[in-house]
């Protein structure tokens, strides 16, 4: 587009530097003066009216003694003289007038004439042709170019990244730092007869810092680093990304020893052998040549593919035996301490006030990856600069937390009276289950301000990270999930459709105690296939039950069993409690949020404690 942009504009240039010519020579041949008959000019002439006479070719301009101009235009075939004598004008008349004879224009209307109908047509021709043959030749640089890879290499010092920038992922670095001392010193490693790992496979989950660490590796070694997405190799024609295989690791070589960074690999190194494309398949071919380079690598070669996916289910076996990426490294989400060191990390160029809990946000972000932290940080500062703050304070790093989660307040989204005691109730009915279970994970807020798709929401979080959870600790999840379903049962003695995401986070929650953590004592320590991911190339299109439709069937009662089993809880707590649940609702609506310190104190003037759950089940069947 620029380039047609470019020639239109010369040729636009053109045609008014044409016109321009055209006018200035026609700006000659006519005036602006009047024009008159030749009778009048000799009536003037034998008045004495007329001082002088410009011929010019058949053209007069006649200027009187007022110093008026006319034109008039004579014979051709005839002189102005004899023209005027035919008209009656006296010769000592005549005599009296300024007669000023101009050359013959003959040669420069012939040239107008050559330059508008010869020369002009023909400089446009030549200019088409011009800007015809410079896109061909583009053209032609690009197909020859078509099969070059487009590299993005980073040697700039002022952008070098180290182990410093990455805050958490400790065992992560440690590793790497291997890939360091060996692009550093290749020496000590050949000499005794060791083979460095030719691939590294950074896998985690997205937002962890993947490239980051990536990065953070050529940074360290000082090498250059050769930076390239998986999707840039896959084209329509087929060996294009075979082609840009090649150039990608011939350039590589050249400025050895340096790193090769392959991002999001898992787009051009899925499985093979779906049936679809056949061996020609452009994503295949280019698959092949990535083995075969990676083959090639000398003992000496310095080196190293990085490549990084959050799929690592999807990857070819071929790539990740050894020789290849026989070196995989996996990037968790970061535990509250690194969470903390990540906070800080993005908080060093941003003007804090003094008294910022950091830990308090940690705690608060389980689950939370570095990208995910930074962002948090960034809408803290934007909503500080809002408010026309100096500083980031406590209060705007915990609601950008909370627009992370859940979106931000819909402030717009007016609730009526009613909806807002249903919501009320809801919320509150979630927050009191969760308290009265010992293995619920404490409330930290209470709200019914509507953020994203939710009315309101009850925040939920653990003590401290956990790796492992008990059954118990699900079962009363499950309560805790089917209280705001249960309050409103209770209270208005009718269902809303507020309840509709927390009927699906439960259900999926008890599928899951069944058929894949075996924690069903009706079917014990099986776990049954059941595809709840979606279909990819790479893999088979289709995934086949391995149990009869009787089990089926049996799985969906044990399911419906946890479900139901877990609402009896709930509506047993909050019927027994249920002037707490009325005093916490009616603070919703009075306040609209509880903070984790209100919440608890409200619980603490009932004088309750938490019940343990044996206990509830025991009156239950009683």
């Amino acid at each position: 587009m620029k380039n047609l942009f470019k020639n239109l504009l010369l040729v636009a240039i053109l045609f008014v530097v044409l016109s321009a010519l055209f006018s200035f020579f026609v700006g000659e041949k006519t005036g602006t003066a009047q024009t008159i008959p030749l009778s009048d000019v000799a009536q003037k002439i034998q008045a004495g009216q007329v001082k002088k006479i410009s011929v010019r070719d058949n053209t007069l301009t006649v200027t009187d003694t007022d110093n008026k101009t006319w034109t008039s235009e004579k014979e051709a075939e005839t002189s102005l003289s004899q023209s005027l004598a035919n008209l009656g004008v006296d010769k000592t008349k005549l005599g009296t007038v300024n007669i000023q004879v101009s050359a013959d224009s003959g040669n420069s209307a012939l040239w107008l004439t050559i330059l508008i109908n010869v020369i002009a047509p023909f400089l446009v021709i030549i200019a088409l042709f011009w800007f015809m043959s410079r896109q061909a030749q583009k053209g032609m640089a690009q197909t020859f170019n078509f099969g070059r890879v487009n590299l993005k290499l980073f040697t700039n010092p002022k952008e070098r990244t180290t182990f410093r920038d990455v805050a958490g992922a400790k065992e992560a670095k440690e590793e790497l730092r291997e890939i360091v001392d060996f692009l550093r010193n290749a020496k000590k490693f050949l000499d005794i007869g060791a083979r460095i790992p030719r691939g590294v496979l950074l896998m985690g989950a997205p937002g962890t810092g993947k490239t980051l660490l990536a990065r953070a590796i050529a940074g360290e070694a000082g090498v250059p680093f050769f930076h390239i997405s998986g999707s840039e190799f896959v084209e329509l024609f087929v060996g294009v990304g075979a082609s840009r295989v090649r150039d990608l690791f011939s350039t590589a070589k050249k400025a050895a020893p340096a790193i090769i960074f392959i991002d999001e690999i898992d787009a051009v190194g899925r499985q093979r052998g779906t049936g679809m494309g056949g061996g020609h398949d452009e994503r295949e071919q280019t698959l092949n040549q990535i083995l075969v380079e990676m083959d090639g690598f000398d003992r000496e070669t310095n080196i190293i593919v990085v490549a990084a996916t959050n799929r690592p289910d999807v990857l070819d076996p071929a790539l990740l035996r050894p020789g290849r990426f026989d070196r995989r490294i996996v990037i968790d989400l970061p535990d509250v301490k690194e969470r903390e060191d990540i906070l800080s990390l993005h908080m060093k160029n941003k003007k804090a006030a003094q008294d910022v809990n950091l830990h308090r946000v940690a705690q608060r972000t389980p689950g939370f990856a570095g990208a995910d932290l930074a962002n948090l940080v960034n809408e803290a500062a934007l909503l500080a600069a809002r408010k026309n703050k100096k500083q980031i304070e406590q209060e705007e790093l915990l609601v950008a937390m909370e627009k992370v989660i859940l979106g931000p307040e819909r402030k717009s989204h007016v609730l009526t009276p009613k909806e807002r005691e249903i919501t009320a109730y809801h919320e509150a009915g979630h927050a009191l289950v969760a308290a009265m279970l010992p293995n619920a994970d404490p409330v930290h807020k209470i709200s019914i301000i509507s953020r994203g798709r939710a009315a309101g929401y009850t925040l939920k979080l653990p003590v401290e990270d956990q790796h492992l959870y008990t059954k118990s600790h699900f079962i009363d999840e499950l309560a805790s999930l089917l209280g705001g379903y249960a309050a409103e049962e209770i209270v208005f003695r009718e269902l809303t459709t507020g309840a509709s995401n927390d009927l699906q986070h439960a259900t999926d929650l008890a599928r899951s105690l069944v058929t894949e953590y075996g924690m069903s004592e009706k079917f014990g320590p099986i776990s049954f296939n059941v595809s709840g991911g979606m279909v990819f190339l790479g893999r088979d299109l289709g995934v086949e039950r391995d149990y009869s439709e009787r089990v089926a069937q049996e799985i969906d009662e044990e399911v419906q069993g946890f479900l139901r089993r877990a609402q009896e809880t709930a509506k047993k707590i909050l019927t027994t409690k249920r002037k707490i649940l009325d005093a916490i609702a009616k603070r919703l609506i009075d306040a609209e949020t509880i903070e984790k310190e209100e919440f608890e104190s409200i619980i603490a003037n009932f004088k309750v404690k938490k019940q343990r759950r044996a206990q509830l089940q025991k009156e239950h069947e009683t």
